[in-house]
Formats: C-alpha cells, sequence, structure tokens
C-alpha cells in the first residue's frame, strides 16, 4: 500500500494539473475490501489528502476485516458514497484512487485516470482491456504509469501481440540513454543552443506571456515544417519522372525529418521515467525537455499549413529544482523486470510504419473532420484498401503502369467507388460522406496511395516486377 500511495502522490497526482487519478486492480473483492481498509488507514497515518472508493459487485462477507456483510454503498467502506454512482463520484475532485477486482477493468470511461496499480493476474484480452482503461484521451495528457507486481512483461507483451501485431514494450534503464539521444538531437542542425536557451527562458519566467513562448517557439517549428514539405515536394517530382535516384534521396530526407521528431519523443518519454530516479546534474538536460515538448506538438509532419499551428501552444511555468534522489526498494521478491532499452534512435523501420498511420490519420481527419474516432478512420482506410487489393484488374495495371500512371486509371476509380458501397455497412457514416462528395473520394485516393502505399500493396501482389510500359 506504502509504494501505491507514494508512488501516485509523486508521480501521478501531480498530472493534469492535480486532476490525474488512479485505479488499484486487485485479485479478489475480499481482496478490493481488505485493501481499502489497509489504503485508507496508511493514508490517515501520513495525513495525506487523498479520498479512495472501492468498487465491486454484491455483497462480501469477510470477518477478518468487517463484522457483518458490505456492499459497495456501505459506509463501512464508501462513506463518501452518500447514495452516489460511483463513477459519479469518482469523477470529483474529492477522489483519487479507485480500487477494483473485476468491475470497471472493462467499459469504465475516465479521461483523467493517469495510473494504474496491478496486483492481479491478467492475460488474453483481460490484460489488453484493463491496461486500455489509461488510453482515455484528454487535453495535456500525455504521461500515464502502469506499475504491475504479479505479471511479466513476457506476458503482458504476449497478451498485447495477439490483437496488435506491432505490439511493443519498452524499458529504459541506463541513465546515459539520455545523454545519448541530447547528444544525436543536438548534432543533426535542426536547432541550436540559443533556441533551447530562449523557449526554457520563457517557461521558466512566471512572468511570461503567451504572446513570448509563441514569439520563442514558432521560428523553429517553422523551419522544421518548410524542410519536410520540400523533401516530401521533391519526393512527388522525383517520383513523377521516374527519377529512382532523386526520389531514394527525398524519401531520405523524410524519414530522418520523421525520426527527428520520434527521437525528440523518446527524449521526453526516458526523462520524465529516469529523471525520478537519477540526478542529472544539468540544467541543459531539463532545458531540452521542455524545449522538445514544446516543439513535438507543432510538428505535424504530413498535414501541410500555411504556417504553424499554434492552437497547441499553452504557456505552462515551470522551475528547475534538485530534490535529490529517491529510490523504491522492494526486497524480498523475485521481480521481473522489463527489458532495458540498448540503443537511442535504432526504431527506424517500425517508427515509419508508426509516421505513415500517423499521416494516414490526420489527412483522413482532414477529409471527415470530427465525429469519428481515429480508430474508426483508420480501420476504414484499411477496410477499404484491402478491397481493393482483391482486384485483379488493379493488380494487372499496378504492375504495368507507373504510379503516375496508375493514379488517373478509371478503374481505379471504378474500384475505389466498389469499395466504399461494400464497406458501407460496418463504416454508413463515412461511406455516406465519400458517396455524397467527390473531393472526399479524391482524397481517400490520395491517401490510398500514399501513406496506405496501395500501389506498392498491388505490385507486390502482381509479383513485383513492373511490365513494360
Amino acid at each position: 500500500m506504502q509504494i501505491v500511495v507514494e508512488h501516485f502522490r509523486e508521480n501521478v497526482e501531480p498530472l493534469l494539473d492535480g486532476k490525474a487519478k488512479a485505479m488499484v486492480v486487485l485479485g479478489s473483492r475480499v481482496e478490493a475490501v481488505r485493501w481499502k481498509k489497509a489504503i485508507d488507514s496508511y493514508i490517515r497515518s501520513q495525513g495525506y489528502g487523498l479520498g479512495t472508493l472501492v468498487a465491486f459487485s454484491g455483497e462480501v462477507n469477510d470477518p477478518e476485516s468487517n463484522d457483518e456483510p458490505v456492499t459497495e454503498g456501505s459506509t463501512l467502506l464508501n462513506p463518501g458514497l452518500k447514495g452516489r454512482d460511483i463513477r459519479d463520484a469518482f469523477a470529483g475532485a474529492d477522489f483519487h484512487l479507485l480500487l477494483v477486482a473485476n468491475k470497471f477493468q472493462t467499459g469504465f470511461d475516465q479521461p483523467l485516470l493517469c495510473g494504474m496499480y496491478v496486483d492481479r493476474r491478467l492475460a488474453g484480452i483481460q490484460a489488453v482491456q484493463t491496461l486500455s482503461r489509461l488510453n482515455r484521451a484528454h487535453p495535456g495528457k500525455d504521461t500515464t504509469y502502469v506499475l504491475d507486481f504479479v505479471n511479466s512483461s513476457e506476458e503482458i507483451l504476449a497478451a498485447f501481440r495477439t490483437y496488435y501485431d506491432t505490439a511493443e514494450l519498452e524499458g529504459v534503464t541506463d541513465p546515459n540513454l539520455v545523454l545519448d539521444l541530447k547528444g544525436k538531437l543536438d548534432a543533426s542542425g535542426h536547432y541550436d543552443d540559443f533556441e533551447v536557451e530562449r523557449v526554457a527562458a520563457v517557461e521558466m519566467n512566471p512572468r511570461a506571456k503567451q504572446g513570448d513562448l509563441i514569439a520563442a517557439i514558432e521560428p523553429v517549428a517553422d523551419r522544421l515544417l518548410k524542410r519536410y514539405k520540400a523533401a516530401q515536394d521533391r519526393l512527388r517530382s522525383a517520383r513523377e519522372r521516374n527519377d529512382d535516384d532523386g526520389a531514394s534521396d527525398a524519401q531520405d530526407e523524410v524519414n530522418a525529418l520523421v525520426l527527428f521528431k520520434n527521437d525528440m519523443t523518446a527524449y521526453q518519454r526516458a526523462y520524465s521515467f529516469l529523471s525520478q530516479i537519477f540526478d542529472y546534474g544539468s540544467s541543459s538536460v531539463e532545458k531540452r525537455f521542455l524545449f522538445y515538448k514544446r516543439l513535438v506538438p507543432l510538428l505535424e509532419f504530413g498535414r501541410e499549413r500555411e504556417g504553424v499551428d499554434l492552437s497547441k501552444v499553452v504557456l505552462t511555468h515551470h522551475s528547475l529544482k534538485d530534490e535529490g534522489q529517491r529510490r523504491l526498494d522492494v526486497s524480498g521478491r523475485d521481480e521481473s523486470k522489463l527489458k532495458p532499452m540498448t540503443e537511442v534512435g535504432s526504431g527506424s523501420v517500425q517508427e515509419k510504419e508508426k509516421a505513415l498511420l500517423a499521416e494516414i490519420i490526420e489527412r483522413v481527419n482532414d477529409l471527415f473532420g470530427a465525429g469519428t474516432t481515429d480508430g474508426d478512420q483508420l480501420s476504414y482506410v484499411t477496410t477499404l484498401r484491402d478491397k481493393m487489393l482483391e482486384s485483379d484488374a488493379l493488380v494487372t495495371q499496378a504492375a504495368n503502369n507507373t504510379e503516375a500512371q496508375f493514379a488517373n486509371s478509371p478503374t481505379l476509380k471504378d474500384e475505389l467507388m466498389n469499395a466504399i458501397i461494400e464497406a458501407f455497412e460496418a463504416h454508413a457514416s463515412l461511406s455516406k460522406q465519400a458517396l455524397d462528395s467527390q473531393k472526399v473520394r479524391d482524397g481517400l485516393r490520395d491517401v490510398l496511395l500514399g501513406p496506405a502505399q496501395l500501389y506498392e500493396a498491388l505490385r507486390a501482389r502482381a509479383g513485383g516486377d513492373r511490365l513494360p510500359a
């Protein structure tokens, strides 16, 4: 209980301007009741202002913890519930930790949930559904924590791989990885020390205004977006000219910029985790964390605009403070450890896949706007692509024509329309918009031929050898 409470107070509670919440997942209803009494006792002994709730179905008869059977609504367990639904009560500011056994591991939608503490065996779809409770989006939510006292990393990875082909667990143990990433990013030449200092100075100045932050970060973001757009333009031009060397060079530049952005994200995650354990003793390390945190959201590669979208820039002041080193030591247990990261910036192939998925989502979102989730949009494009891959006519045309020629094929237009119609039952809303708008259909065609790589997939199905045009 002590580890859960202290970790929550130090790492989870400060998130989302102090509104973050956490869930404790336990092995049975009896364990949940016992944990509730024990954790409340510890919180009282420390004088912490934390509220807890325990959720379970039915009645628990456990003489060890209570003299009489108790229910979820019992004042012995949840005196602050006062007849309210436990979901509504937990959403309020009075409660921070929710203890559960089987209840609320699925079908529980709480965007403020940023931490999970697991003390029960999880496997298969139950593991995926339970940990996915942390996935609900909320403004400013970019960090979540899971402390698992029971399951190994291999078991959790196996559960996710059943449902996500590219499931990946990342463990970081070497503090030098942050310094290695710092050196790699500094050597990229995409920014200089002056620009880092400029942004950090605004972040740490309590009198700074929103306009100061925009003035500090916008020039860097604008420069990188222009470089990406120029590389994309060169790539399209080279492909239209069948200039393989030019296309390869342009693609390398695009990939390098995408990898640069991903490395900044990796730096943020590594620093957020490792700075809790190691004292880097260097303000330049934290200043880069602040700089990257501001820069990354503005780099919407694949979603070119006339200028930088500054709607995501909101000033939150920071201060640098040395609080010393801390160590949580759970002795006497043979704990499974996550496999450590051994090299920085090494996931280029998978990062390209992630970049393509992100580009698909961004471009389809431009076509359909709000009202559908990213998952629905990605599923829709995948459905259309799979249906069009079944077309022998498209396979033949892709094998015998350049990509530019193939893009103008009347057969491609017809097969796209057929795919939209066939997908109507599963994706009625999106298909209706596509059927009603030539602009949307043209946009879908461009997405399919671009990041969805339909042309390459059709040629692969044909054997990959281009026949004479």
